[in-house]
This record gives structure tokens, sequence and C-alpha cells, in this order.
């Protein structure tokens, strides 16, 4: 079954606009239904899913998927889950994947808040990714941000105990809302022991638009924090 392009609802996202390739198209008509997954078909079981018992990672709006990508061939023994609402994105990232037989990967085509409610089991999931989301820069868009207690408590029910949420920003304020939010949030506590900021773990790349913020002079910031037993 080809993915509906219009996701019920976008409440942690905005639908970027953008032109599907013809290659992007064919990837829907090729790779979707060995990759696709879909929010009526509610909760899912990881190790049906992917045939075995692995870590579970889960990365909530991935781009057009190089990152990610990059994880599943570096990471073979760990399961992916992404979630984006942007179609280029995900028609690139699974004609990829078609392409290479990434069997450790799949992707939802839906807003993170629905995937979440709906579809991923509670104390499943081993790690957690939400890489540069939207800054929402102006003061008074700040309450559009995703990272609040309401949507760090919905992560925090989905992880296993032990599992980890990690965030990552180039906006230095975003960076700093994400640490005091998590530090206020019950259920987490910070992976670092001073408890703020971490290096870039070895299993995110840096990406295209990370170098490029870098070679510009902008700073990025990665936050982990671990929920308690």
């Amino acid at each position: 079954m080809k993915p509906e392009f219009k996701p019920k609802s976008i409440r942690s996202f905005v639908i970027r606009a953008g032109r599907i390739t013809v290659g992007q198209k064919h990837a829907f008509e090729q790779w979707w239904p060995q990759l696709g997954l879909s929010l009526h078909n509610g909760k899912l079981d990881p190790e049906q899913l992917f045939g075995r018992k692995a870590p579970l990672v889960i990365e909530i709006g991935f781009g057009m998927g190089d990152s990610l990508l990059e994880m599943a061939r570096q990471q073979p023994d760990h399961d992916f889950i992404g979630i984006e609402v942007h179609p280029p994105g995900v028609g690139r990232l699974i004609n990829v994947a078609g392409q290479e037989n990434l069997t450790n990967l799949r992707v939802f085509m839906a807003d993170a808040m629905d995937v979440l409610e709906d579809c991923i089991p509670e104390g499943s999931v081993d790690r957690l990714q939400l890489y540069f989301p939207d800054p929402w820069h102006k003061k008074k868009h700040h309450k559009r941000r995703i990272v609040q207690l309401p949507f760090v408590e919905r992560i925090r029910t989905r992880l296993r105990p032990g599992g980890v949420f990690h965030m990552a920003t180039d906006w230095q304020n975003y960076a700093e809302h994400m640490l005091e939010t998590l530090q206020q949030a019950p259920g987490f506590s910070n992976c670092r022991t001073d408890n703020g900021y971490a290096p870039r773990p070895d299993y995110r790349p840096v990406t295209k638009f990370e170098k490029r913020g870098e070679r510009l002079g902008h700073g990025v910031w990665d936050l982990l924090f671990q929920r308690d037993a």
C-alpha cells in the first residue's frame, strides 16, 4: 500500500515544501511495502517486525536521512525506525536503503506524536534521537518547540529503563532550553556527571549541514539523558 502523503496532523514539525523526484516517486512504489510503516497498524512488535531481538533506535525528524542511513550501515546489530513528515526525504531514504538492502531500517511518514502514541510500545526503545529540530528561534515562537515537558514524558515512557534520549542542536538558546527542560523532567538523569552537555558520540555522524555550520562558526550541542530505572 502506498503511503498517504498528508499526515492526519502535524504537531511536532512543519511540513517543508519539496519536489519529489522521479527516483523518489519510484522508491515509494518499489520500497514502501517493504520499508514503510503505517499508523493504522497500531502498536508495533519490534522483534516480529525485524525478525530478531536487537537494540531499538528511533529517530524523530531525519530530514533527508543521511545520518540515519549511516548509522544503520555502521550498526547492523541495532534496529532503526525513522519518523519524518517530509516526503522527498522519506523517498530518498527508502530508495537508498532498499538498494543497499538495509534490513535493519524502517520508516514512518507521519507526525512523531502520533507515532509515539499509537505505534511505539512502552519500554521498548533503547535510544531515541532528536537531531537539529526546528529551533523556532524567535522568542514568541518558543512555545512551538518540540522539546517541552509533555513531549519529554512521552519519550520517557517509550524508553526502556536505562534507555537514552539523545538530542543535538546548533542553536545555543535551544540547547539551554533542552538542558533546562530535561533537568526539570522527572525520571531522567543526565549522562554527564557534570550535568552539562556531552561530546558528540561516535555513533552520531557529522552531517553536511553540521559541517557547513562549523565552517560558519556555529557550535553544536549534544545532550544525553538516561531514563531512570
